[in-house]
């Protein structure tokens, strides 16, 4: 993920966990602003503790503590779901929200189907992103119950949510989420899919340097 900071405006972008940090570089350099990058990896954070939803939660909960307020936060996908959750939290502490390819509700289904391909993989194939094949699972494993529909009505911060149009998994979720919460705004990204930051990162630079500037 990655924290901004600019006069300001303190931006923390937290990515999924198949990304690395440097996934979000040509992103950043199109965003036209002043700002400080400053990356929290989300495989530090869970350093030592058993890979679950919650751990990594309490994680992002003591990050944001040591930051300035107001904070804004961005979030793909893992992070899209951090980042909603932390702002139904500590409502008081979120100026901003931006959620790409994020869903509020999990699908114990996909989560299943997704563990099966986990298992089917080599362990080999998760060394680059700092996580284990056995984290990935045990997080899955934890974020089954996890469901946030009730309490979007109360979201009061500005709100930005994206999706690539490409990436189908997660489109009807978007469009809720745009309906769902109060005077939030929706972007389909053309060519792009779920992972934004790398198919369009132009794009994104320039859609988040707009809704930054207004904030």
């Amino acid at each position: 993920g990655m924290a901004l900071r600019s006069s300001g405006t303190d931006a923390q972008f937290l990515r999924n966990m198949q990304q690395v940090p440097s996934d979000w570089e040509t992103t950043i350099k199109k965003l036209d602003l002043e700002l400080d990058v400053d990356c929290p990896d989300l495989s530090d954070w869970l350093s030592r503790k058993e890979a679950s939803y919650l751990n990594l939660y309490h994680a992002l909960e003591s990050y944001c503590e040591q930051q300035e307020e107001p904070l804004h936060l961005c979030g793909l996908s893992l992070g899209g779901i951090l980042a909603l959750h932390y702002a139904l939290e500590h409502a008081e502490k979120v100026a901003s929200l931006v959620l790409i390819g994020t869903q509020y509700i999990m699908s114990k289904r996909l989560l299943k189907f997704q563990n099966m391909i986990f298992h089917l993989m080599p362990s080999r194939s998760f060394r680059k992103m700092g996580f284990g094949k056995k984290d990935f699972i045990s997080l899955s494993k934890s974020m089954m119950d996890l469901d946030f529909q009730k309490d979007l009505e109360k979201i009061n911060c500005r709100v930005l949510v994206l999706c690539g149009e490409k990436d189908k998994a997660n489109m009807s979720a978007a469009i809720e989420l745009k309906q769902q919460i109060n005077h939030a705004e929706l972007e389909i990204i053309p060519h792009a899919g779920h992972e934004i930051n790398k198919d369009n990162p132009v794009e994104l630079g320039k859609i988040l340097s707009d809704f930054y500037r207004c904030k």
